[in-house]
């Protein structure tokens, strides 16, 4: 019994270090990042995810876009002039959505719905990993406590495509269990800080709005 205990936390570990190539790091003390937008709480009417791209009043023209570098602001104002329907705001509230809706479809083994938000090397890394602990018998229990920062980290204009990165500050509860329901690791009462940069990416030549997510890197 010890040693199929050992084995099973050795997959475990495994399977955690993969994860942290996929989805980023996670850390319970860190120095405190300034954000340029903030999120004290979970949004109680949560966006559609599919589509990280708002409704508003678009970002455009000599409308002030105070505390970005010029770099950002820069990027966003190009992708602002190639979709006049883009709206920062609305943006981050949807791939707020997003976020969510991947980790919660990675961690349940949803491939249907990774594969309708992620392009095609990003939804083959999150496979990957799912294969690979589905073969280990492991299954994952966590919960998306909160978000609580989204910061802008880049934005460009590559040509038509548009690529905006965005650092999610969330809590997570995770608790991964063996082959017969049994806990090896986590718990559901204690949170831990994650810090995720990913990057959402659309053609602005196409008349789909949606953004899919095409990078995930540690924050």
């Amino acid at each position: 019994m010890i040693y199929e205990i050992v084995i099973l936390a050795m997959i475990a570990a495994f399977l955690g270090m993969r994860l942290y190539s996929v989805l980023g790091r996670r850390a319970e003390h860190e120095e405190e990042i300034v954000p340029t937008n903030r999120f004290d709480a979970p949004d109680e009417t949560k966006p559609q995810p599919s589509a990280p791209q708002g409704q508003g009043d678009p970002l455009v023209g000599e409308r002030p876009m105070p505390g970005f570098p010029p770099a950002i602001e820069r990027g966003l104002r190009e992708i602002s002039a190639a979709d006049r329907s883009f709206d920062l705001i609305g943006f981050i509230e949807g791939a707020k959505g997003a976020y969510e809706v991947v980790l919660e479809s990675f961690w349940e083994g949803d491939k249907a719905e990774l594969r309708s938000l992620c392009d095609d090397d990003v939804y083959e890394s999150f496979v990957s990993v799912i294969d690979e602990r589905e073969a280990a018998g492991i299954t994952l229990n966590n919960k998306l406590i909160r978000i609580e920062d989204v910061t802008v980290h880049s934005a460009e204009l590559h040509g038509s495509m548009a690529r905006i990165t965005l650092r999610f500050v969330s809590d997570i509860a995770s608790v991964t269990r063996d082959k017969d329901g049994n806990v090896i690791a986590g718990s559901l009462d204690d949170a831990v800080e994650s810090r995720d940069v990913w990057t959402f990416s659309r053609d602005t030549r196409s008349h789909d709005p949606q953004w899919l997510l095409d990078e995930t890197d540690a924050g």
